[in-house]
């Protein structure tokens, strides 16, 4: 296979990480280096990484979509572990890293003789980010962790969904990409540290730390967020409402000002039950059914306006055909087609601009074992 494209650049591109990690949150966390610079080598089992397989894919190639998107920007190599050679390999490998993302169960690596101990001894400097279900210690540590999982665990199931209906799991990876992110970041913390050092990343931490003051809310008042469909216990209104065209929006006033302002749109300013969040709070069922009636009488695009003239946050609900003809998105080149020895793969742009040191997607994720020859031979110096 030809050699990826493109030169890397960007304010990481002094950063070596092998990435032994599979499917979404740890190669996400990987990823995000990469985007910046970094040079990743992704190392996977023989047969290739499950994420290859999954969901759905690229007709053109067959590769799959989400493959294509998580290991972008990564050079890609087969390695068996268990093999004396290829072992070897990835021993080389990771004497001149700063950087190793796993996200095997806790205990795995350490079987395979590979554990913290053995690689710092090798190599102090370098950072182990692990990426687990539910952390590397604790009763749940040997569990298989999922996304799914963590988000059932960490409170956030249990707020999502109608009142009085099932609670509902998020219909999205939601998990899995943020702890990608949060996993990135404490691996720039670690490496801006200077030491060599383990960081224990997991899904249900991360997740657990999106539930905002919920922890505090019970802890010093007993009290809990209801579910309440797309509604917050601490705005009224807020939710999703379908429009006379049959399109739906989503709106928040989320302070008194912006409030105020939504309650003269609606015709109701002078009405002593809304002039304060306590007011909008206790009356929220009569409020949220004017503010249905209201939506449901003008198209979206009417609505849209007459509250961007208000200066109260409102937006369509978008999926993802009208997501790819919207002009924000296309003047700020979020969707970016990116190199894929096609005519390119559609997918996200880098999560961040930076000003000065930008970041940028030099190939999709590439075949199996596409670099793997080229990096036995010459390791790092393989470009």
């Amino acid at each position: 296979m030809s050699r990826p494209p493109g030169e890397r650049t960007g304010p990481l591109t002094d950063l070596r990480v092998i990435d032994m990690s599979t499917v979404l949150a740890g190669p996400n966390c990987a990823r995000y280096l990469a985007d910046f610079g970094a040079d990743v080598i992704k190392v996977e089992r023989p047969g290739g990484d499950s994420l290859r397989n999954m969901a759905w894919r690229d007709p053109r190639d067959g590769e799959g979509l989400w493959w294509k998107l998580v290991n972008r920007n990564k050079r890609t190599a087969v390695l068996d572990v268990k093999d004396d050679a290829d072992r070897a390999t990835l021993l080389r490998l990771l004497d001149e890293a700063d950087v190793l993302v796993e996200n095997s169960r806790p205990g795995t690596l350490e079987r395979l003789g590979l554990g913290p101990d053995v690689l710092l001894a090798r190599n102090p400097k370098l950072v182990i980010t692990r990426v687990s279900g539910f952390g590397q210690d604790g009763p749940y540590a040997s569990r298989a962790g999922f996304a799914t999982i963590a988000e059932a665990m960490s409170g956030l199931v249990a707020l999502s969904g109608e009142p009085e209906g099932q609670p509902l799991l998020p219909p999205i990876a939601l998990t899995d990409e943020v702890t990608g992110l949060s996993a990135a970041f404490a691996t720039m913390v670690a490496l801006h540290s200077g030491i060599g050092q383990v960081v224990d990343a997991n899904l249900l931490e991360t997740m657990f730390h999106m539930m905002g003051p919920l922890a505090s809310l019970f802890a010093v008042t007993g009290e809990q967020q209801p579910r309440l469909g797309a509604g917050l216990p601490y705005t009224v209104p807020r939710g999703t409402y379908q429009c006379s065209d049959g399109k739906w929006v989503a709106a928040s006033t989320s302070s008194d000002s912006v409030a105020a302002r939504v309650m003269d749109l609606l015709g109701v300013g002078g009405d002593e039950r809304f002039t304060t969040f306590a007011g909008r709070t206790e009356n929220r069922a009569d409020l949220e059914t004017i503010m249905t009636a209201w939506c449901a009488t003008r198209t979206q695009a009417e609505v849209v306006d007459a509250f961007t003239a208000a200066d109260a946050a409102i937006g369509p609900v978008l999926d993802m055909a009208e997501i790819a003809s919207d002009p924000h998105y296309a003047q700020r080149g979020i969707i970016e087609i990116v190199p894929d020895g096609l005519s390119g793969t559609p997918m996200q742009s880098v999560i961040a601009r930076l000003s000065a040191t930008p970041g940028s997607i030099r190939w999709a994720g590439r075949g199996l074992d596409a670099d793997g020859a080229e990096i036995e031979t010459s390791g790092w110096d393989s470009r």
